[in-house]
């Protein structure tokens, strides 16, 4: 299994590299949405992508835009990690496809929780 984890914040990649790789992932990174979009549409096999919605040159929403709006990549999942806590910045995202919401602060379990929810194999601990 392959993750892009989308975060400006290079310590959010890798909180989120440790928890991921222990579950079978390959995890690449992206610091915003530009660089993202690149590595979905070069890269082979990417099963889920973990973004943030407020970075630099494109923020996430506009990456979740372009995501479902191609036929080879709308079919990624997709879970929202960010500082966004508003209902209708969550509605927003759900309603133009994340697969699942995660905000920041947020522990492994929650990340364990949505993948389960998502289909993704999670081991018990």
């Amino acid at each position: 299994m392959r993750a892009l984890v989308v975060d400006d914040s290079t310590a959010i990649r890798s909180y989120l590299r440790k928890i991921l790789t222990p579950y079978g992932f390959e995890v690449l990174e992206a610091k915003n949405g530009r660089e993202g979009l690149q590595q979905l549409r070069e890269q082979s096999g990417i099963d889920l992508v973990l973004l943030d919605w407020n970075m630099p040159v494109m923020n996430g929403i506009d990456l979740l835009r372009l995501i479902r709006s191609e036929p080879n990549l709308s079919s990624v999942c997709v879970m929202m990690v960010t500082t966004e806590n508003d209902l209708h910045e969550i509605s927003q995202a759900l309603e133009m496809g994340a697969n699942e919401y995660v905000m920041k602060p947020f522990t492994p379990d929650i990340i364990a929780d949505k993948l389960t929810l998502l289909g993704f194999p999670v081991p018990v601990a």
